[in-house]
């Protein structure tokens, strides 16, 4: 049975939001790509399954591919590392066809 809800580590909504308090979005252009992400915190995937969409989280670090749509993670701290190669095995900002990465510090829970 499908979720409404992302998936979260804890129950209380409220407390999830101040223990991660940002977001980062990556972004499909249409073109199948990998995506690396590490935080020096803690982060989670806000995804019904993150396995069925393709992408491992572990440790502060999401790891999956992309081509078209979102994929969503909540973290604590700083963003550490972002590592973006598309198709072809070329990495941004050398390809003009990688994700496109958004970072929210202090994010309101969406």
């Amino acid at each position: 049975m499908a979720r409404d809800t992302p998936v979260r580590n804890r129950t209380d909504a409220a407390a999830t939001d101040s223990a991660l308090p940002n977001l980062v979005t990556i972004v499909g252009r249409g073109v199948p790509s990998n995506f690396e992400i590490t935080v020096d915190g803690d982060l989670e995937m806000l995804a019904d399954d993150p396995v069925a969409e393709g992408t491992v989280v572990s440790c502060g670090v999401a790891e999956g591919a992309i081509d078209v749509g979102v994929r969503r993670f909540r973290f604590s701290g700083q963003m550490a590392n972002v590592r973006l190669v598309d198709w072809n095995g070329n990495e941004a900002p050398d390809s003009a066809s990688v994700p496109t990465v958004h970072v929210e510090y202090g994010a309101a829970d969406r």
